[in-house]
């Protein structure tokens, strides 16, 4: 009796939908060492600096939940001058192994005077390599922007600024995540191998420490620590969320004058045929 009550609550709290606040101590473990992670703090707001130096590692946050399905997003203001090499993120991952499911929204620094390029992926059941990539109509690194995911079981949705720029659509015969909770994690680290201008370009040390803040973070979504495959109604601005026509055009309009990378066009990448969502969308 003791065990199955003990079930039962664990099932609840695995099913719970949850409204975080902006507060990083409370959700995230920092990871880091010594000056790597600053926390600014004025009482009612927190605001985080990922910094890098030569042999530093990087540094980074990971969610203290897991989550099946949501929205999220947090305001950035990413590395000034020449970033080279660098890689920003704000991703959701189930883990480390060749089945796992994957979101990612990544910044790749650029040389002063170039612009910065944003990385959107899909990773389902280890199925990844579904990239879409845009150059930013503004520069990051001036001010703080809204960068947001939107994950439910009939599409991600990627947005800038409460724009959308990509929606990632789930068909019942293809790979999607669906099954697999996710942590949440924000990273800033060395990608000199392929960062810039396909890893032609490395990192520039002499411009170090590189500094990528976040601030204004928000979840709406799952939690599922329990390990349950199912999760509630949730919220419908994010459950039941899909685009609409005018948010479609503003898809069309990113993909039109800012895309810089689609894998769908990438016929040197798939000799043998493009993936099959690829003639669906």
């Amino acid at each position: 009796m003791a065990r199955s009550l003990m079930q039962r609550c664990l099932a609840v709290l695995a099913l719970a939908a949850i409204v975080s606040a902006d507060r990083f101590s409370d959700q995230f473990d920092l990871v880091g060492s010594g000056g790597d992670v600053q926390v600014k703090d004025d009482g009612n707001t927190q605001e985080v600096a990922l910094i890098m130096n030569r042999g530093s590692g990087g540094a980074g946050f990971s969610s203290k939940d897991k989550y099946l399905y949501g929205e999220f997003s947090v305001q950035m203001k990413l590395i000034g001058g020449n970033s080279a090499g660098t890689v920003t993120s704000l991703y959701l991952t189930s883990g480390e192994g060749d089945g796992h499911d994957e979101i990612d929204i990544e910044f790749c620094g650029n040389l002063s005077g170039d612009p910065y390029m944003m990385n959107t992926n899909v990773w389902a059941s280890g199925d990844g390599k579904k990239e879409h990539q845009f150059y930013l109509w503004f520069d990051p690194t001036a001010d703080f922007h809204t960068y947001k995911i939107v994950w439910n079981p009939k599409n991600i949705i990627f947005q800038v600024d409460d724009v959308p720029v990509r929606t990632f659509k789930k068909y019942d015969d293809l790979p999607y995540p669906s099954s697999k909770p996710m942590t949440v994690h924000a990273t800033l680290w060395d990608g000199s191998f392929w960062a810039t201008r396909k890893g032609s370009i490395k990192i520039d040390w002499n411009q170090a420490p590189f500094v990528v803040n976040y601030r204004a973070y928000s979840s709406n979504g799952c939690v599922n620590n329990g390990g349950s495959s199912a999760c509630p109604a949730g919220s419908n601005a994010w459950m039941n969320r899909e685009l609409n026509t005018k948010e479609l055009g503003t898809v069309a309009w990113a993909e039109k004058n800012y895309m810089s990378y689609n894998y769908c066009a990438d016929g040197w990448r798939f000799p043998q045929g493009f993936p099959a969502e690829c003639s669906r969308d």
